[in-house]
């Protein structure tokens, strides 16, 4: 006869209390924090452009969608920073990060590549004081490539000996001579979508040119503006006004002797190179004659130890001339559309393919500073494409 243990009944499970909805709300900010910082590191990152480097392309108050997507994200180097913050902790005006853990990066692969006309946002290269990913953001248009040699001849590019088609609205600075300054000419000149950030209601401001004496106003816009306003009555002349200016590389931080290239170049913003843009994997033979070129890329912006510029204006590392250098990343040329208000690669150099975040793909938002409340917003590029 079998016997069988009587089973016991089985222990019904306690009640869970329900979640606080203080629980909830921090549950969920969390989350939401979580999900905006890998999205944001990932695929897309929101922006605002803050100066009219970029006009008329872009304008002052357009907030930008950027694609980390097309060139690839990358990992972050500094990994303990405040999620949602670029350097500094708002209102608090604190750094946002620590640099004591210090990571290699790694990119993971895009589906393109950076392109000539391209509008990139990618980190400033010269400024060494903070990490890479966490220096101060900046826009340019890719004008040349890696392996290509780029020159500027009266303000037109050219590309490989071609003359390359520029996207979007470049701008130039003119000097418009008129007679007699005035409201109407203000107007006029605003209503050419010719603005001047400098003035409170951001309208031209008139003066003399400080050579001719000529009474008129400095601005800048497409040649298709300046077409128009040769045509009016109440212009005597209309001329381009090229700013003088310390151009790369001429002018290099080079520690120690603050030595130039023993061929210096004087280079203008509107008459510049040829210049050579460097390629992952070409090997460069350096000599007094183009080592400037190359100074930051070897001492800066890739890793190698004991570099200082010598006293026969060449490269050295370890205490002995640099004949030759074989270059670990590619680097491209970066320009403003509003050619002569903008810094750019031909006031500090090359930007190294390691600093490029992502290609701005369209406007999301764009809100006129010198506008009143009912007409802040420019409707008209609300979700407009950057070209």
């Amino acid at each position: 006869m079998a016997f069988f243990p009587r089973r016991r009944p089985s222990a019904s499970p306690l009640p869970t209390a329900p979640p606080s909805p203080a629980r909830e709300w921090v549950n969920s900010l969390l989350f939401a924090v979580v999900v905006a910082t890998l999205l944001r590191w990932s695929a897309v990152e929101a922006y605002v452009i803050p100066s009219e480097s970029m006009e008329h392309s872009l304008l002052v108050g357009d907030y930008l969608f950027v694609s980390k997507l097309h060139y690839g994200p990358q990992t972050p180097q500094t990994p303990l920073q405040v999620p949602l913050t670029h350097q500094m902790l708002p209102v608090l005006g604190l750094p946002s990060y620590t640099d004591l853990v210090q990571l290699p990066t790694y990119r993971f692969p895009g589906f393109s590549t950076v392109q000539r006309n391209d509008v990139v946002v990618f980190h400033v290269p010269h400024e060494q004081q903070r990490p890479r990913d966490l220096r101060t953001f900046l826009i340019k248009r890719c004008i040349a490539v890696a392996g290509d040699t780029l020159a500027i001849r009266q303000g037109q590019v050219f590309v490989n000996g071609q003359a390359a088609a520029i996207a979007g609205e470049p701008q130039t600075t003119y000097f418009l001579a008129v007679p007699r300054p005035n409201d109407e000419v203000r107007q006029a000149l605003h209503g050419q979508g010719i603005v001047d950030y400098t003035q409170p209601d951001g309208l031209p401001a008139a003066g003399p040119h400080p050579e001719t004496g000529q009474l008129g106003y400095f601005i800048s816009c497409p040649a298709s503006v300046a077409a128009y306003f040769k045509k009016q009555p109440y212009v005597q002349a209309l001329t381009v006004a090229t700013p003088a200016a310390d151009l790369f590389p001429d002018v290099a931080d080079f520690d120690v002797s603050g030595a130039r290239s023993a061929a210096p170049r004087h280079w203008q913003l509107d008459s510049y190179g040829p210049l050579p843009v460097p390629k992952k994997g070409q090997t460069i033979a350096l000599t007094p004659a183009n080592a400037a070129i190359y100074y930051k890329i070897v001492s800066q912006y890739e890793p190698n130890a004991g570099i200082s510029w010598g006293p026969d204006g060449m490269i050295w590392q370890n205490g002995r001339p640099l004949t030759s250098y074989t270059l670990k990343q590619n680097y491209y040329f970066m320009m403003g559309d509003n050619r002569h208000n903008s810094e750019d690669s031909r006031f500090w150099g090359f930007v190294p393919e390691d600093h490029v975040m992502g290609k701005a793909v369209f406007v999301w938002l764009s809100l006129d500073p010198h506008a009143d409340f009912w007409h802040r917003v420019r409707w008209s590029r609300l979700l407009r494409p950057v070209s």
